[in-house]
């Protein structure tokens, strides 16, 4: 598996059964999640971390409620209940990840400022992670995704994986959406049009 990558993509308490932001279904990727990252051997995990002030929270905002959506400086920005407060149990990654496999743990939502779904890039679309450097020079080239939620970060990862020049993949088994307002059709459709690689069955 020499150039390859697995990306776990916020595999976090928020987003699991009983979490703030909680995806329907979370908990059942968990065991594929796990075998994809005893499988790889490079494993870069992706990890949600929000100060309590972040504009993305509909809790900043006086009278707007959580879904809502406003306009940013980088265009409009769904608002969403509090969710992966640093240093909270709800930021924490899931106990059953193997995390010790992990050669990297990428953070990213930090900026009060600035919402962050992708992996690579901030959602101003101009601030990077320092991800696509790091995996340039370590030679890995072809990346899998999985993990949460499918048409937010997993999607705005994989999608600018690939615009970066990467080959890409999606292990949809070991993913689930949140499928807000025909979210999940309209990215699944949008990483196939765009060369992403869907994979449905197991690896």
């Amino acid at each position: 598996m020499a150039g390859e990558a697995l990306i776990v993509v916020d595999v976090q308490n928020d987003f699991l059964p009983g979490g703030a932001l909680a995806v329907p279904d979370g908990d059942l990727i968990l065991p594929t999640v796990y075998a994809l990252m005893m499988r790889f051997d490079h494993v870069i995990l992706t990890q949600d971390w929000h100060p309590q002030n972040h504009q993305s929270f509909a809790s900043n905002h006086q009278g707007f409620s959580p879904y809502d959506t406003i306009t940013v400086d980088y265009g409009p920005q769904t608002l969403w209940p509090d969710h992966c407060v640093q240093g909270s149990n709800g930021a924490a990654l899931h106990g059953s990840l193997p995390v010790d496999k992990a050669e990297m743990i990428i953070r990213k939502g930090m900026d009060p400022e600035i919402d962050s779904y992708s992996a690579f890039f901030e959602n101003d679309r101009k601030t990077p992670t320092g991800l696509r450097g790091y995996l340039k020079e370590r030679g890995l080239n072809k990346l899998t995704f999985c993990g949460l939620a499918t048409d937010f970060c997993v999607a705005y990862s994989a999608l600018d994986a690939k615009n970066c020049g990467f080959e890409v993949s999606v292990a949809l088994a070991a993913c689930a959406g949140i499928d807000l307002n025909g979210s999940l059709d309209l990215m699944l459709k949008t990483m196939n049009d765009s060369g992403v690689e869907l994979l449905m069955g197991a690896l």
